[in-house]
């Protein structure tokens, strides 16, 4: 499991399902999510929270999706998350005072990854991504979309939410959001046509529901050969010169910047510069 603030692909498995965690570890996706949250109902929440518990410490690894706070489950969700010192995913976020608290009792350095789904949480997106903790947001789209009275399948609707956490997290200097879920999953093509349009506005990384999704999720948001050829000529050509000229554009330090970005998403070895 890679840390959350590198990861590219998250995969929703629920916390009432134990014979489908190792599954969702063996899917490729980078973190497993064990969902204590909406993927059980409440009469199912405290058995749940074992099974998640035995997996944890018979040695599985992934991150829990917690209850909200506020809600009757949050307190016992989180002592398990501290105790078993696994990465927490936050619902409904809505300010950093909660992630601020919620850090005092969790084990120090433990990734957070609060989910803005609510349009108090956009509002207060800076002030969540530069809370102790967190390492990341992540986009709640259906369930905004829920509480705006709007479409998640408007890419418009939710474009300006979307542009607001892109903006929160990176002036906290925190990693790239994870976008919403695509909630048709066996569309392929509108898999596809999310993750470009996420990734156009600086979305990293994708929640997924389905094991089926992780791999077409990695594919489109790691950079094209083509992407990766540029950044390797751009940095091999910033070595020789500060400012240069590449067929025929000029070659600065944003550009040099931009590159080095690619690269480091791909996992490539990044030259020195």
């Amino acid at each position: 499991m890679l840390t959350p603030d590198v990861a590219t692909t998250f995969l929703f498995v629920p916390g009432s399902r134990p014979d489908r965690y190792d599954k969702a570890v063996a899917s490729g996706a980078d973190v497993a999510v064990l969902d204590l949250e909406d993927a059980v109902p409440p009469d199912g929440k405290p058995a749940a929270r074992e099974e998640v518990r035995a997996w944890l410490a018979a040695g599985g690894r992934a991150a829990v999706r917690v209850n909200g706070t506020g809600t009757p489950w949050f307190d016992d969700d989180v002592a398990l998350v501290a105790d078993l010192r696994c990465p927490v995913l936050l619902p409904k976020a809505e300010s950093g005072a909660e992630l601020a608290a919620l850090a005092d009792r969790l084990p120090a350095g433990t990734p957070v990854v609060p989910v803005v789904e609510t349009a108090l949480g956009v509002r207060r997106a800076e002030e969540i991504c530069a809370a102790p903790g967190v390492v990341r947001p992540a986009f709640g789209s259906v369930d905004l979309a829920v509480d705006l009275g709007v479409d998640h399948l408007d890419d418009v609707a939710l474009r300006h939410a979307r542009c607001e956490l892109v903006l929160a997290a990176r002036a906290a200097g925190v990693a790239a959001p994870v976008d919403g879920v695509t909630t048709a999953v066996r569309d392929g093509d509108r898999l596809a046509a999310d993750c470009a349009a996420g990734l156009a506005l600086g979305f990293t990384a994708k929640l997924c529901i389905h094991p089926a999704q992780v791999a077409g999720v990695a594919a489109a948001l790691r950079p094209s050969e083509e992407e990766l050829a540029w950044a390797t000529r751009v940095v091999a050509a910033a070595e020789a010169d500060a400012v240069t000229v590449l067929d025929g554009a000029l070659v600065d330090k944003p550009v040099v910047d931009r590159a080095v970005a690619l690269l480091q998403r791909a996992g490539e070895p990044v030259p020195a510069h």
